[in-house]
């Protein structure tokens, strides 16, 4: 039986990235999100690569709707290995990440904060019910050094903090389970909006020099197969180093960077 996988807004950037690194190694992954046509492109691609995709409509506004998709993803395939929790969703408008909290609608909070951490901790709560019982899993939080330093938001770094004290704290009420939890910042990441705005760089980061969605993903992978997980459970990592340590470099050779400098030091939480 392969190794199952839940990635939570798999239909492009990121979780897509996840998605297909998971897949060429074989997993089984389903991947979340509202677009169907996304969804069906991501999961074609990773049983191409060799794993088994299964596209996952899911709205993540509503906690129900991710408490059974969850659910039956893991009755279905028998376990659950390992969640990722990584659907986001932005402000209405562009000005969410210019303009200062006290210029912005309040409604900001539904977006930011009802799918960029409330969702994370409803389908946690479901990963838990399945993988305790079977005294094994992962779960993998995709934050930011938005929970370190000002980026982008007043709310935006709220989640991002929120994740990363989630896995911490998970990590404690799951350690007897033999269940596991952290928290990966990625770096700036090529995404298929960022390649198409034409920028070359953001916030002084070039983006020729930015980690691929599917390096992110070789990480994730990375982790969940360490035997040594257990003394990371609860840690908050910063994937390029996380990447360094595992030797997992880009297709090309290239070693991204870790921006750790640049948003004031070491991560939020520490084992």
């Amino acid at each position: 039986m392969s190794s199952t996988a839940l990635v939570t807004g798999g239909g492009r950037g990121v979780g897509k990235g996840i998605a297909l690194a998971l897949g060429e190694r074989g997993w089984t992954v389903g991947v979340t999100g509202r677009t169907r046509s996304r969804l069906d492109a991501t999961a074609q691609a990773v049983t191409a690569l060799g794993g088994q995709g299964i596209a996952l409509e899911c709205d993540h506004h509503d906690d129900a709707q991710v408490t059974a998709t969850v659910q039956s993803f893991a009755a279905g395939h028998g376990a659950l290995d390992l969640l990722v929790n990584n659907v986001w969703a932005g402000p209405a408008d562009s000005r969410g990440f210019d303009a200062p909290a006290w210029e912005r609608p309040l409604s900001d909070w539904d977006s930011l904060i009802g799918i960029g951490l409330r969702t994370h901790y409803v389908a946690s709560v479901a990963a838990c019910r399945a993988m305790v019982p079977a005294r094994h899993g992962l779960i993998v939080n995709i934050s930011s050094f938005g929970g370190r330093a000002h980026l982008h938001s007043v709310l935006y770094g709220i989640s991002k903090a929120g994740l990363d004290k989630m896995a911490h704290d998970l990590a404690v009420e799951l350690r007897p389970h033999g269940v596991r939890a952290v928290s990966l910042w990625p770096g700036l990441v090529q995404t298929e909006s960022l390649l198409a705005s034409g920028l070359e760089q953001v916030a002084g980061f070039p983006i020729a020099d930015a980690e691929t969605p599917r390096f992110v993903g070789r990480v994730v992978h990375a982790l969940a197969v360490d035997p040594g997980i257990a003394a990371r459970s609860g840690g908050t990592f910063v994937c390029a180093e996380l990447a360094r340590d595992y030797g997992i470099t880009e297709d090309d050779g290239r070693q991204p960077a870790s921006h750790r400098q640049a948003f004031g030091g070491g991560p939020f939480f520490t084992v």
